[in-house]
């Protein structure tokens, strides 16, 4: 299918995508602006067009029909090196986003489209496309292609989408990379993803926690030390940079890095030399550097505890990944996903009030503090449903607002009735909660204690008080 040309108009977009409807939203969307938009519906119509016609930008699908859009990509950029691309899908995986990026996709977009958002990247595009017909003319560099899978990203939130989008736009460079967020948000997953897509993948691979080794043990950790350089040292050691020597380096927790080492950090950057503990040799190494923190590095240069030429050395291209709270609609995707690795080959599944009770909650521990309560559910779990009661009791509800909540809607008409005119409505919402939790654990004080979130003792000061009968 193709669009209506319009020769007199200065740019001509191609859209390459099996539904037609699509070109028809794009022409719609361009109406007013000095643009031609056709169309074809197979990604070999659309290669066989660019070789007859010039356009300022192509807009490809990742799944034409039983095409694979990528694969299109890859022989369009081998026949059109300089061609502006941006690429459309409706499963935006991180994957699928990285590897648009790694081949150079000028940008990445999501079905159905949020046409401003839309609108803005097409402009973007177009103004770039004006630009480079500017400059001098030039083959541009082909790009190797790279079957690696992106371990553990997961998540189609927009916050996850630019995330996947600046990690194929950095994999393919060698500058320093800097990712900062907080506790469990995934620094790590991030750097192996970039590693992973990085023309550096077949080399080695090496992370360090800084925060994790005592500073008198951490230089020799870096970068190494000579026999008898201490107390010790009864041979000699290599160091992470030197094992790193042509691959990538991960540097976890650079804030907890002594001011000391970080001069001598800044050298390996500087010019890719560094002697071992106790040595006087100057070895060199060649290492793609990318460090990651949870506190703010800004801050501690103003406050003089880290180095604000190493701090520049380090953020060159500084990524900020977002807390699990940010990307609400990313939870239930990353709780199946742990699911389904802790639990291996039994059939479990989540029950709608375990999903109810991930959602609500905050985690403040990040995506870390979500797979270790999936861990602990699959343990807990007596069926073949996690419910919520398998989760923590701070996620599965059992505080008592949210036990009394999840237990009755219409708590206080039940708590009323059960106090009568003028009885005392905190003694009957005590008592009610405490039957209803004991009965929940089957009469045991302790699972009732622990859904309650009080001790045993409290529990059965209560038992007592109103009667009730338990054990354990």
């Amino acid at each position: 299918m193709s669009g209506k040309k319009n020769p007199s108009r200065a740019q001509r977009v191609l859209v390459v995508d099996d539904e037609s409807d699509v070109t028809y939203s794009f022409q719609r969307v361009l109406a007013d602006e000095p643009v031609g938009v056709e169309g074809v519906t197979s990604g070999v119509e659309g290669l066989k067009r660019l070789k007859k016609d010039p356009y300022d930008l192509v807009l490809l699908d990742v799944r034409i029909g039983e095409e694979d859009g990528l694969e299109v990509f890859r022989q369009l950029r081998k026949d059109h090196p300089r061609q502006l691309v941006i690429v459309m899908t409706a499963h935006g995986t991180a994957q699928t986003a990285i590897e648009a990026m790694k081949l150079g996709a000028f940008d990445y977009i999501l079905k159905p489209f949020d046409v401003p958002e839309l609108l803005s990247i097409l402009r973007r595009g177009l103004q770039t496309a004006a630009s480079m017909k500017e400059l001098a003319s030039g083959d541009g560099e082909k790009v190797t292609e790279d079957k690696n899978i992106t371990p553990g990203l997961i998540g189609a939130s927009p916050a996850m989408q630019k995330i996947y989008k600046l990690v194929g736009q950095v994999a393919r460079a060698e500058a320093a990379v800097l990712l900062v967020g907080e506790s469990g948000t995934g620094k790590e997953l991030v750097a192996r993803a970039i590693y992973a897509n990085s023309p550096r993948a077949a080399r080695p691979y090496v992370a360090i926690n800084c925060a994790a080794i005592p500073d008198t043990l951490l230089e020799s950790e870096l970068f190494g030390h000579e026999r008898g350089a201490f107390t010790g040292a009864l041979t000699q050691r290599i160091g992470k940079f030197e094992r790193a020597d042509g691959g990538t380096i991960f540097l976890d927790e650079i804030g907890d890095m002594p001011l000391a080492l970080q001069a001598k950090l800044l050298r390996v950057l500087q010019n890719g030399e560094f002697q071992r503990l106790g040595g006087d040799q100057t070895l060199r190494t060649r290492v793609r550097v990318i460090a990651a923190t949870n506190k703010d590095l800004t801050a501690m240069v103003k406050a003089k505890t880290f180095r604000e030429d190493l701090f520049y050395r380090l953020n060159v291209v500084q990524i900020q990944l977002p807390p699990l709270r940010e990307r609400p609609e990313d939870v239930l995707p990353l709780a199946e996903h742990f699911l389904k690795r802790a639990a291996k080959d039994q059939p479990l599944k989540l029950s709608p009030g375990a999903k109810k009770a991930l959602q609500g909650y905050a985690w403040p521990g990040n995506v870390r503090e979500l797979e270790n309560a999936i861990e602990r559910s699959v343990v807990c779990a007596a069926s073949h449903s996690i419910e919520p009661d398998d989760l923590p009791p701070e996620i599965g509800g059992s505080s008592i607002s949210s036990f009394a909540a999840a237990e009755d809607s219409d708590w206080w008409g039940t708590v009323a009735n059960l106090a009568g005119q003028g009885g005392d409505l905190l003694a009957a919402g005590e008592k009610l909660l405490v039957e209803r939790a004991l009965a929940r654990a089957g009469g045991n004080v302790k699972k009732a204690s622990e859904i309650l979130g009080v001790t045993r003792a409290a529990l059965r000061t209560r038992v007592a008080r109103y009667g009730l009968s338990a054990k354990g």
